[in-house]
């Protein structure tokens, strides 16, 4: 199947995918790996890790450091809890944190929406086209800059 939707969890379901997509890479789910998926998930366009750290912090009402931010989201990324939206340098939840895929981004340049599509199709043309110049690709990047549909 080259594309397919997914119905997106939110709330206490997708941070109960999340724990356990975690524990089953063999990672322990933490009070703060918690609190910066709580944060993460609560933000409505693409977060950076100041962001997050940010809204950990006035959470917690103590200071919570963006660089252990980093590391976490670090973590959530390789484990497929968030995806990182490179040309923002910020980070989304995964709202299917079960399904692997290579993610493409539809950001809008107005509102800084960012929203995620699956199409195998894409990313396998571009992985094909990368090899075919003799180049191993590890992961596409696909983002397509534009408007929204509230936007455009």
């Amino acid at each position: 199947m080259a594309r397919h939707d997914h119905h997106d969890g939110g709330g206490a379901d997708l941070k109960s995918a999340a724990r356990d997509r975690l524990t089953e890479s063999g990672e322990q789910w933490t009070g703060m790996r918690e609190a910066v998926f709580d944060a993460l998930a609560g933000f409505d366009r693409p977060a950076s890790a100041y962001d997050i750290a940010e809204a950990v912090s006035k959470a917690q009402d103590r200071r919570v450091a963006a660089n252990s931010v980093y590391r976490i989201l670090d973590l959530f990324v390789g484990a497929n809890l968030a995806r990182r939206v490179e040309s923002e340098n910020a980070y989304v939840a995964n709202n299917h944190p079960g399904c692997l895929h290579d993610c493409i981004f539809l950001i809008c340049d107005n509102c800084g929406q960012a929203k995620h599509i699956d199409d195998d199709s894409i990313a396998d043309n571009v992985r094909k086209a990368a090899e075919k110049s003799g180049f191993s690709p590890s992961r596409p990047v696909i983002e397509v800059r534009g408007l929204c549909e509230d936007c455009g």
